[in-house]
C-alpha cells in the first residue's frame, strides 16, 4: 500500500501539471490524444537519455560544468526539442503560438514522470521527499518546456530569416535555465534551497507571462470575441 502511495504520488505532479497548462489554453485547445501521446514521448525517450548520457559520463573526465550542462541538461534537451521539432513543429494542430509551449510542458512532464516514478521505485523514497521534487525537478521540467515551447511557437508564426534564430533560441534557453538548476543542485549542498527557490519563482513568473502573450498572439482570438459578441 505503501509503494502504490509513493508511485502515484511520483506521478500525480507531471498530470496535475499538464491539465493545468492544457486548460491555459484560452482559444483552440489542442485534441487530447495528441498531447497524451506526446506526453507518452517524453515517458519513452528517457531510455535514449539514460543511455547517452552514460556513454558520455564515462568518456568525459568533466566537473560539474560539464555534468550540469553538457551531459545533463544539454542531452535532455536537446533531445526533447529533437522529438518536438520533428514530430510536432510541422503538425498540422499545431496553429497557434500556445500550442508549442503545450507540447513541450507535455513531453517534459512526461520525461520528469518517468523521472519521478524511478526515483521513487529505486530509492524508497517517502511521501515527503516526492513532494519536494513535486515542487523542483517536476516543476522545473514544466518550466523548461515553457520556455522551450513558446520559442518553438515563434518561430513557427514569424517569417524569414529570423526564424531559425528563434529556433536556435528554443533551444539555447532551456539548456541554458537547466545547467543552471543542475550546477546549483550539484555545487551547493548545503545551502542549495537558497538558491533554487529564487529560481523557480523567476522560472514560474516568467513563465506565466510566457502563456499569457502566447495566447494573446493565437489568431483564434477574434473568432472568440466574435463568438462571446454574438452570444
Amino acid at each position: 500500500m505503501l509503494v502504490l502511495s509513493v508511485i502515484s504520488s511520483a506521478v500525480a505532479p507531471g498530470l496535475a501539471l499538464l491539465t493545468f497548462f492544457y486548460l491555459k489554453d484560452k482559444y483552440d485547445q489542442e485534441p487530447l490524444h495528441i498531447v497524451i501521446k506526446v506526453f507518452l514521448l517524453g515517458l519513452l525517450i528517457v531510455f535514449p537519455v539514460m543511455i547517452i548520457q552514460r556513454g558520455l559520463m564515462l568518456g568525459l573526465n568533466g566537473g560539474p560544468y560539464v555534468e550540469s550542462f553538457l551531459i545533463s541538461a544539454g542531452v535532455e534537451e536537446c533531445l526533447k526539442w529533437f522529438v518536438l521539432y520533428h514530430m510536432i513543429y510541422n503538425h498540422t494542430e499545431f496553429d497557434e503560438p500556445y500550442d508549442g509551449i503545450l507540447y513541450a510542458v507535455a513531453i517534459s512532464l512526461g520525461f520528469a514522470t518517468i523521472e519521478n516514478i524511478m526515483y521513487a521505485w529505486y530509492s524508497n523514497a517517502s511521501i515527503g521527499s516526492m513532494f519536494l521534487r513535486a515542487l523542483l525537478p517536476v516543476s522545473g521540467h514544466a518550466m523548461f518546456g515553457v520556455i522551450m515551447g513558446y520559442h518553438l511557437g515563434r518561430a513557427k508564426f514569424s517569417k524569414g530569416a529570423k526564424t531559425k534564430g528563434i529556433l536556435l533560441i528554443s533551444i539555447l534557453l532551456p539548456w541554458l535555465w537547466h545547467g543552471i538548476y543542475d550546477f546549483i543542485l550539484s555545487t551547493t549542498a548545503n545551502y542549495w534551497i537558497w538558491f533554487i527557490v529564487p529560481l523557480m519563482a523567476i522560472l514560474w513568473y516568467g513563465g506565466m507571462g510566457k502563456v499569457d502573450r502566447a495566447n494573446s498572439r493565437s489568431p483564434f482570438r477574434f473568432l472568440k470575441r466574435e463568438e462571446e459578441v454574438n452570444l
